[in-house]
């Protein structure tokens, strides 16, 4: 993984101080709220509903096991002893006091952590595949063109006061794992007539008050092109993005209004002026960043596991967790093994201090130090021995981290909501929670593939556009209230849900949930998954088991 050099050193150094400063000034009242709160959004300060919210970076969800025992210190020592993984592969605390958030950006900053850019109008954290360098059908490792990325837009002068906020997503396989296609900029690895290595660029897509799917503005794109393009991109954007109406200012909306043919030609006109600049990449430079990325020490192992095969024989719940959790490996012998961190009545996302030390551990013992957070709120251990999984497994269990719903109904992606966001109009835990509980695994397994998205609010932090089942939590006339919505996806075949129709109470929410997978096994053909069904028959089944009629 990257490692800071000495310009990293210093540029974090240098803004914890100046943070401090800043703080030390508004706890003096030298300065007013007012006046802070654009200072606290550089460093990722929020003030939410109750305290304030302190977001931290984890560039392309890559973590080691130093990194994941400071995130538990900092739980421990400076919140309530947890941390909420996000969608956008970050870590959120929501309880840190205003005269410590110095003291604990210095912490990370010891670790070669930060909070710049996870908020204001700026190019936030680049995310990514969080099975980087080990997916067997990858084309190339995308962290090397996250990192460049990211080095390119910290702190980028003309980029920092964006008409609005600005996210990035890049994955080196078809199989789209970072809901590349929701995103202000999406690229996908692809490779060109004569096997040469490049990109499709998507642009435009996004959810929120006005979700867009990204369209295609470049088929191809060699990789000596990728930061001059996206500078074409982000100029175009900077000049013609909206800042007189935040709601219409995100670069979907620009595209939408603009139309995709003539922003499509701006960028490329944009881009003709600039591509043979300083911005054009140099393979020493690709180089230098690729060889952080460099594949561990993997041993020459047979590719069969008969320990895991006979354990697998004898106990349904290892053989539950291999069918759900584990990933096949590009390496033979080995696996990649995803951590489930929602085990049932439990918040989607959250995870106190003495679990994120154990990963730590674990990640020491079976995966070369290595972590990733995934943007569906889990954790990957990228590069485990198929031999070891039982071992895994077992100090899994022991932590209460061996649930083995990845995939499944339970598997939720679920925004903080009204517990904690002032934006929010309604509680998105607690619907959850219920649901999590709700089905045995023998009734997830017979449902099979499914995302449940929700959000506390139109914003949509918890992606509910792109959920096969999508709840959103509005506000009717002063109480809380939920929309459904079907046939989302964020995959590579991504699509938009639509509303089935009014919307339902808390109790009722979850008694619909039921009524929408029984019918969905009453209607699907064979091994047919969620997804597939709806856009087989439609809307009317669904709806009419709901409500009655269609």
């Amino acid at each position: 993984m990257y490692r800071y050099d000495e310009f990293d050193h210093a540029l974090v150094q240098d803004r914890v101080t100046q943070f401090r400063r800043q703080v030390e000034r508004r706890m003096k009242g030298e300065i007013s709220e007012e006046q802070f709160r654009p200072l606290r959004l550089m460093n990722g300060l929020y003030l939410q509903l109750h305290a304030y919210m302190l977001r931290v970076a984890i560039p392309y969800g890559t973590l080691d096991s130093r990194q994941m025992r400071k995130l538990a210190y900092i739980a421990r020592r400076y919140d309530k002893g947890y941390g909420h993984f996000t969608t956008r592969q970050n870590i959120q605390y929501n309880w840190p006091k205003l005269e410590e958030t110095p003291d604990i950006l210095a912490e990370l900053a010891e670790v070669e952590m930060h909070a710049i850019q996870t908020s204001g109008n700026c190019i936030r954290n680049v995310t990514s595949d969080q099975y980087a360098g080990a997916a067997k059908n990858e084309i190339e490792d995308p962290r090397i063109w996250c990192e460049i990325a990211r080095q390119w837009s910290t702190l980028h002068p003309e980029f920092s006061f964006l008409p609005r906020k600005f996210k990035i997503a890049i994955t080196g396989c078809e199989n789209d794992r970072a809901a590349v296609k929701v995103h202000d900029i999406g690229m996908i690895m692809k490779r060109g007539a004569a096997g040469e290595v490049g990109f499709e660029v998507l642009v435009g897509g996004g959810l929120g008050r006005t979700p867009f799917v990204g369209k295609t503005i470049r088929e191809f794109l060699p990789k000596e092109h990728f930061l001059s393009y996206m500078e074409a991109i982000l100029r175009v954007y900077n000049q013609l993005g909206r800042r007189d109406n935040k709601y219409k200012a995100r670069i979907k909306v620009t595209l939408h209004e603009t139309g995709k043919e003539e922003f499509t030609r701006l960028v490329e006109e944009e881009w003709e002026a600039i591509k043979d600049s300083t911005l054009k990449l140099p393979k020493e430079e690709v180089d230098r960043i690729a060889a952080h990325f460099h594949p561990p020490a993997w041993k020459a192992l047979p590719n069969d596991a008969p320990t895991c095969d006979s354990r697998a024989a004898s106990d349904p719940e290892f053989a539950a967790w291999l069918r759900h959790n584990v990933e096949e490996h590009k390496t033979a012998g080995y696996a990649i093994v995803n951590i489930s961190v929602k085990p049932p009545g439990e918040p989607p996302g959250d995870v106190t201090d003495v679990p994120m030390e154990a990963m730590a551990e674990m990640a020491d013992a079976y995966s070369f130090s290595e972590l990733r957070v995934t943007h569906v709120q889990n954790v990957t251990l990228p590069h485990v021995e198929k031999e070891q999984l039982p071992a895994l497994f077992d100090d899994l269990a022991k932590h209460g981290l061996a649930t083995a719903n990845v995939g499944l109904v339970s598997d939720i992606i679920c925004c903080p909501g009204l517990d904690y966001c002032a934006l929010a109009n309604a509680r998105s835990i607690p619907v959850a929670q219920e649901l999590t509980k709700r089905y045995t695994l023998e009734r997830q397994q017979e449902i099979g593939d499914m995302q449940i998205k929700i959000s506390g609010c139109i914003n949509a932090c918890g992606h509910h556009h792109v959920g096969n089942i999508g709840i959103l939590g509005v506000d009717r006339k002063g109480e809380e209230h939920y929309q459904v919505q079907l046939g989302g996806s964020a995959s590579e075949d991504a699509s938009l849900g639509k509303i089935i129709g009014r919307g339902f109470t808390q109790d009722e929410v979850i008694e619909v949930v039921d009524k929408l997978l029984d019918t969905y096994l009453e209607l699907r053909e064979g091994e047919e998954a969620f997804i597939d069904t709806y856009r087989r028959v439609g809307m009317n089944p669904f709806k009419e088991r709901v409500y009655g009629t269609a």
